[in-house]
């Protein structure tokens, strides 16, 4: 646990987080992001508080190749959704500065206008070097904005790829962002996270090429044997002149409706849980195994290794079974 944060920029008393956070106090549910993001032990008890007020919000999940013009999709969506009267918070996943640690593209700053508005909340987060598009510390992000009350909230991941799929445990609705002019489209809807897509979007469709993707990306949902329930429309817009995005909401809500009506809505969330439970138990396995490894003898086994002594598997097995009996 990193306990190098100043407790006084956390706040005098930053157990009642939860009881601000409830109350709709912005400050505290910044603090508490930061909490999580810093691994700090109160954190989890502050989510423990508030988990009983979650599960309100609409996730929608925004993910695609960089360049494609997510964070402006995101602006525009945030924008439409408040037109609404409905409040929106936005977990915008960058990728992480080697040199400070810290989210470096700055989706805060391209949607400037959106940060005066009080019904919306936005916070940039680095990977962190994690895998998957998504740092660690969304998930518990996305969970105190959903009890803060936000109607919706918008997770934007950083275009990575096919790893990119674990996006769909956090979100109910998930929107992929391709654009015309990557080349090889065949390509890149296989090699990418085609088979996750609630919504296809096709930005910076005045481009060169724009119908050609999406024909591609058509005869790819043909190749499934299986007729779908919910067969994934395929969107043009052009974000930066607000063109096409009106229907991309309607599409969304359309979608949410579809899930809640279908009854996959509890199926969806049963199945996030399911996950969630297993990381967090895997985490906890992770750190006790951590505390119970003899070091002395992990050393040995690494050198046991290098000479070719022992192998790897063996070597691991018997470690753990040393930990069983120290547990018994």
């Amino acid at each position: 646990m990193n306990s190098n944060i100043p407790r006084m920029i956390l706040g005098s008393n930053h157990m009642d987080l939860a009881d601000r956070v409830l109350a709709k106090d912005k400050r505290a549910a910044a603090r508490l992001i930061t909490l999580i993001e810093s691994e700090e032990e109160e954190a989890y008890e502050q989510l423990g508080i508030l988990h009983a007020s979650t599960g309100k919000a609409h996730i929608i999940g925004v993910t695609g190749p960089p360049g494609s013009g997510k964070s402006t999709i995101v602006d525009r969506l945030a924008k439409k959704i408040r037109a609404k009267g409905k409040t929106v918070g936005i977990i915008a996943v960058d990728p992480t500065s080697p040199f400070t640690g810290g989210a470096i593209l700055g989706d805060r700053i391209r949607m400037v206008d959106l940060t005066l508005d009080e019904g919306v909340f936005i916070r940039s987060m680095g990977t962190r070097g994690h895998l998957g598009g998504l740092s660690r510390a969304a998930s518990g992000a996305v969970k105190v904005l959903d009890a803060f009350g936000m109607d919706v909230v918008i997770l934007e991941t950083v275009g990575a790829g096919q790893s990119e799929v674990e996006i769909v445990s956090h979100a109910h609705t998930t929107v992929i962002v391709e654009m015309p002019g990557l080349g090889d489209e065949i390509q890149t809807i296989k090699a990418g996270i085609m088979e996750i897509a609630d919504i296809f979007v096709i930005n910076k469709a005045d481009r060169e090429g724009a119908d050609k993707t999406a024909m591609e990306i058509q005869a790819m949902l043909g190749l499934n044997p299986e007729k779908p329930e919910w067969e994934p429309p395929i969107l043009q817009t052009v974000a930066r002149t607000d063109q096409g995005v009106d229907v991309l909401l309607e599409k969304v809500e359309e979608h949410y409706k579809y899930l809640k009506a279908s009854g996959k809505f509890e199926k969806m969330v049963e199945m996030g849980i399911r996950e969630e439970l297993n990381t967090l138990i895997r985490g906890h396995l992770n750190r006790l195994a951590d505390d119970m490894i003899d070091r002395e003898q992990f050393d040995k086994m690494v050198n046991d290794i290098l000479a070719r002594k022992i192998d790897p598997y063996t070597a691991a097995s018997q470690l753990v079974e040393d930990i069983e009996n120290k547990l018994k």
